[in-house]
Protein backbone atom coordinates (compact mmCIF):
# COMPACT_ATOMS: atom_id res chain seq x y z
CA UNK A 1 0.00 0.00 0.00
CA UNK A 2 1.08 3.53 -0.58
CA UNK A 3 1.40 6.07 1.50
CA UNK A 4 1.99 10.02 1.74
CA UNK A 5 5.41 10.43 3.91
CA UNK A 6 5.28 13.07 6.23
CA UNK A 7 8.01 14.13 8.69
CA UNK A 8 6.98 14.35 12.35
CA UNK A 9 8.88 17.37 13.88
CA UNK A 10 6.98 17.38 17.05
CA UNK A 11 4.83 14.78 19.13
CA UNK A 12 2.65 15.76 22.00
CA UNK A 13 0.26 13.89 23.74
CA UNK A 14 -2.79 16.22 21.45
CA UNK A 15 -0.88 17.49 19.07
CA UNK A 16 1.49 16.48 16.50
CA UNK A 17 3.63 18.93 14.23
CA UNK A 18 4.94 17.68 10.83
CA UNK A 19 5.96 18.39 7.59
CA UNK A 20 4.71 16.92 3.90
CA UNK A 21 7.04 17.87 0.99
CA UNK A 22 6.02 18.14 -2.46
CA UNK A 23 8.54 15.41 -3.50
CA UNK A 24 6.40 13.15 -1.63
CA UNK A 25 3.13 14.00 -2.31
CA UNK A 26 4.05 13.62 -6.18
CA UNK A 27 5.74 10.45 -5.52
CA UNK A 28 1.56 9.42 -3.93
CA UNK A 29 0.15 11.21 -7.05
CA UNK A 30 2.31 9.02 -9.56
CA UNK A 31 1.07 5.79 -7.21
CA UNK A 32 -2.67 6.60 -7.96
CA UNK A 33 -3.40 8.84 -5.30
CA UNK A 34 -4.99 11.94 -5.55
CA UNK A 35 -5.98 15.10 -3.57
CA UNK A 36 -9.53 14.30 -2.46
CA UNK A 37 -8.40 11.14 -0.87
CA UNK A 38 -7.88 11.58 2.61
CA UNK A 39 -6.77 8.75 4.79
CA UNK A 40 -5.89 10.19 8.20
CA UNK A 41 -3.88 8.07 11.15
CA UNK A 42 -6.92 6.08 13.17
CA UNK A 43 -5.55 7.83 16.56
CA UNK A 44 -6.89 11.26 14.59
CA UNK A 45 -9.80 10.18 11.99
CA UNK A 46 -12.42 10.74 14.20
CA UNK A 47 -11.55 14.21 14.41
CA UNK A 48 -13.96 16.36 12.03
CA UNK A 49 -11.72 17.79 10.08
CA UNK A 50 -9.21 14.99 10.43
CA UNK A 51 -6.77 16.46 7.82
CA UNK A 52 -6.77 20.36 8.19
CA UNK A 53 -7.56 22.43 5.15
CA UNK A 54 -5.08 24.49 4.78
CA UNK A 55 -3.06 21.21 4.25
CA UNK A 56 -5.52 19.54 1.65
CA UNK A 57 -5.53 23.13 -0.10
CA UNK A 58 -1.95 22.61 -0.39
CA UNK A 59 -2.15 18.99 -1.19
CA UNK A 60 -5.10 20.14 -4.40
CA UNK A 61 -2.60 22.93 -5.19
CA UNK A 62 0.45 20.83 -5.84
CA UNK A 63 -1.53 17.79 -7.82
CA UNK A 64 -3.08 21.14 -9.73
CA UNK A 65 0.50 22.24 -10.80
CA UNK A 66 1.59 18.69 -11.42
CA UNK A 67 -1.24 17.60 -13.74
CA UNK A 68 -1.38 21.24 -15.70
CA UNK A 69 1.39 20.64 -17.95
CA UNK A 70 3.08 17.84 -19.75
CA UNK A 71 5.45 18.78 -21.51
CA UNK A 72 7.01 16.72 -24.68
CA UNK A 73 9.93 17.71 -26.66
CA UNK A 74 8.78 18.08 -30.67
CA UNK A 75 10.38 19.08 -34.04
CA UNK A 76 8.15 21.87 -35.68
CA UNK A 77 8.01 21.55 -39.47
CA UNK A 78 7.29 24.47 -41.38
CA UNK A 79 7.54 26.41 -44.97
CA UNK A 80 5.95 23.19 -47.10
CA UNK A 81 6.69 24.09 -50.72
CA UNK A 82 3.13 22.25 -51.53
CA UNK A 83 -0.12 21.71 -49.91
CA UNK A 84 0.74 17.48 -51.30
CA UNK A 85 3.79 16.96 -49.36
CA UNK A 86 2.57 18.99 -46.19
CA UNK A 87 -0.37 16.12 -46.03
CA UNK A 88 1.74 13.50 -46.98
CA UNK A 89 3.69 14.62 -44.50
CA UNK A 90 1.11 14.56 -41.52
CA UNK A 91 -0.20 11.17 -42.87
CA UNK A 92 3.44 9.36 -42.32
CA UNK A 93 3.22 11.05 -38.75
CA UNK A 94 -0.18 10.04 -38.12
CA UNK A 95 0.90 6.46 -39.26
CA UNK A 96 3.97 6.11 -36.99
CA UNK A 97 1.85 7.85 -34.34
CA UNK A 98 3.82 10.63 -33.54
CA UNK A 99 2.12 13.96 -34.97
CA UNK A 100 1.32 15.96 -32.01
CA UNK A 101 -0.57 18.75 -33.93
CA UNK A 102 -0.92 20.13 -37.00
CA UNK A 103 -2.48 23.62 -38.45
CA UNK A 104 -3.32 23.12 -42.70
CA UNK A 105 -4.24 26.50 -43.01
CA UNK A 106 -0.21 27.38 -42.18
CA UNK A 107 1.27 24.16 -43.32
CA UNK A 108 2.74 23.19 -39.78
CA UNK A 109 2.82 20.22 -38.32
CA UNK A 110 4.48 18.92 -34.54
CA UNK A 111 6.20 15.73 -33.91
CA UNK A 112 7.78 13.92 -30.93
CA UNK A 113 11.88 14.92 -31.56
CA UNK A 114 12.50 11.19 -31.39
CA UNK A 115 10.48 10.98 -34.78
CA UNK A 116 12.85 13.84 -35.99
CA UNK A 117 15.70 11.24 -37.86
CA UNK A 118 13.21 9.44 -39.55
CA UNK A 119 11.25 12.16 -40.96
CA UNK A 120 13.92 14.22 -42.04
CA UNK A 121 14.69 11.21 -44.28
CA UNK A 122 11.00 10.57 -45.48
CA UNK A 123 11.03 14.58 -46.72
CA UNK A 124 14.42 13.78 -47.98
CA UNK A 125 12.67 10.60 -50.37
CA UNK A 126 9.87 13.25 -50.98
CA UNK A 127 12.17 15.87 -53.13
Amino acid sequence: MTELVMWIEYQLPNLIVGAITKESIYGAFENGITAEQHNAHPRVADKIPAVPENVTDQIRLWETDRNRVDMTLTHLYEDFPSKEMFEQCCDYAKDHGCLLWEDAKKMRLLVRVEFHPEMRQFLRRLR
